[in-house]
């Protein structure tokens, strides 16, 4: 099974919708900070488009997740940037991303604080969260201001370093582990193709443009 959360009015074609508001698109009506109605290793592919910024508590829907995905599912995640003023103008986002997201999905990074003499462990919670996401691939979405070609790469991961407004969304896709797997799978997995949200076809254009 596919399945697009926050599936709105434009579901993925081939996936199953789910949403809290009721659609012509919505094949299950349901609440993401509740469990889901979906058995366990059940779900092949999540897309989630720009609602995970909403939940209650974000490791809670990423545990849920983890419990019906299958060894090695694929979870896609597109969501506002953390580091923009329209975004963290928003009372309505709960739960902020950016390129360091990641590291806080897997316990395989996991370092316990050791105390107020170690501020870079301190930024770790105490326990690593119950669930395992590998990061596959990240793609970021520039303001058109700051869009290629009319920065060089390397001038954009530094801009972005130290002010705001340079990036717009972000894009990761992870797998979800549930058994051992070797690094050499992780990477060639990284390079395989895999469903992207609509938006994203828009996204490219208005920087293409």
């Amino acid at each position: 099974m596919n399945i697009d959360i926050g599936s709105g009015n434009c579901k993925h074609p081939g996936f199953f919708g789910i949403d809290r508001k009721p659609s012509s698109e919505t094949d299950l009506v349901w609440n993401l900070n509740d469990p889901l109605p979906l058995p366990d290793d059940s779900v092949e592919f999540v897309m989630a488009s720009r609602c995970l910024p909403y939940v209650n508590d974000l490791f809670a829907v990423m545990k849920e997740l983890h419990r019906v995905c299958v060894h090695k599912a694929v979870v896609c995640v597109l969501a506002p940037y953390a580091h923009s003023f329209v975004h963290m103008s928003n009372p309505l986002f709960k739960q902020k991303f950016d390129e360091h997201t990641p590291r806080y999905l897997t316990p395989h990074f996991f370092q316990p604080s050791h105390g107020p003499l170690c501020p870079v462990n301190a930024q770790y919670p105490e326990e690593p969260p119950a669930f395992d996401f590998r990061l596959l691939r990240m793609e970021l979405f520039y303001d058109p201001a700051y869009a290629p070609p009319l920065y060089e790469r390397e001038e954009l991961e530094v801009l972005r370093r130290v002010q705001p407004n340079v990036v717009r969304e972000i894009m990761y896709h992870f797998v979800a582990v549930k058994e051992p797997v070797g690094f050499e799978e992780l990477e060639r997995m990284s390079r395989q193709r895999y469903p992207e949200p609509a938006a994203v076809v828009g996204l490219r254009k208005a920087l293409a443009d």
